[in-house]
């Protein structure tokens, strides 16, 4: 779990790659990047595919023609000047080997979200062609690097001008781990998250039922007949909350409920936020 660590970018896990990767520079400063939905790879004819020629010479050229069209896609998208192109769709090993001998960084069958994470934080848009492909279509970031943590590599853009997002990568020793330090974590962003969205504050500490019982049990005594005794025992109810904190915490709920009554049956509204310490045993404003 130490080598769980926080990216200020975008990182995601090393895809399928093919011979040829391994030529490829990994590490970037100021780089383009050219994020495609494009196949760059020789495509096998179907099995029921049927080609009629008059002379077998003609053979060659269709053969060529199959070449000439992957060639040109790839020469298209070194002329933008990207040194990183990304693709939804497989990059084969003849376009591996042709961008690693340019000294250009590929990596084809990125997930989807991957590269929707890519593109909001380089401000990249995703081309489903490479005829004509404009330069405001090609994202930049500070740094780009593919480090090895733990038994898997991982590529890393940082220092992006346009991100507003960071990735977390969590390690664990098993499987389970992960998973459950996932859902922690998750929880916390989600409360962080909640806080910013609301900036109103609710005590703890069963404060507010606590507060809520005291302003039942007011209006019960003027309440007449049979109506009082629902509302006193839909008081003591709401005391129930703050019992069960202090039988939790192995603290005396009968010690401390009779604390919060004293700082919560007062004519001011001094003790409204007063609740249980769960730490140190008594209670606290909360």
């Amino acid at each position: 779990v130490t080598d769980s660590l926080l990216v200020k970018g975008v990182a995601f896990k090393k895809t399928f790659s093919y011979a040829g990767f391994e030529q490829q520079p990994k590490k970037f400063t100021n780089p383009k990047i050219l994020v495609l939905n494009v196949e760059l790879e020789l495509k096998n004819e179907k099995d029921n595919a049927e080609v009629r020629i008059d002379d077998p010479s003609m053979y060659q050229s269709i053969v060529d023609a199959e070449w000439q069209i992957i060639y040109e896609k790839l020469e298209q998208c070194v002329a933008t000047g990207a040194s990183i192109i990304l693709s939804k769709l497989p990059i084969g090993d003849l376009a591996t080997q042709y961008f690693a001998d340019r000294d250009l960084f590929c990596a084809g069958r990125v997930h989807s979200d991957d590269l929707d994470r890519v593109c909001r934080a380089t401000g990249a848009k995703i081309q489903t062609t490479t005829n004509d492909l404009p330069q405001d279509c090609l994202g930049s970031c500070g740094l780009f690097e593919e480090k090895q943590v733990g038994g898997e590599r991982f590529n890393f853009f940082t220092e992006c001008d346009e991100s507003k997002t960071s990735t977390i990568i969590i390690r664990g020793g098993s499987e389970q781990f992960v998973e459950e330090a996932h859902r922690s974590l998750h929880d916390a962003l989600s409360i962080v998250k909640r806080s910013m969205e609301s900036t109103k504050v609710v005590a703890g500490g069963g404060a507010v039922e606590m507060e809520l019982s005291r302003y039942v049990r007011d209006h019960a005594k003027k309440t007449p007949g049979k109506q009082q005794l629902i509302m006193l025992a839909f008081a003591k109810a709401l005391e129930i909350i703050p019992k069960q904190l202090c039988d939790n915490a192995g603290l005396d709920s009968t010690d401390v409920l009779n604390q919060l009554r004293e700082k919560h049956y007062v004519d001011d509204d001094s003790g409204k936020w007063i609740g249980v310490n769960v730490n140190e045993g008594g209670v606290c404003n909360t």
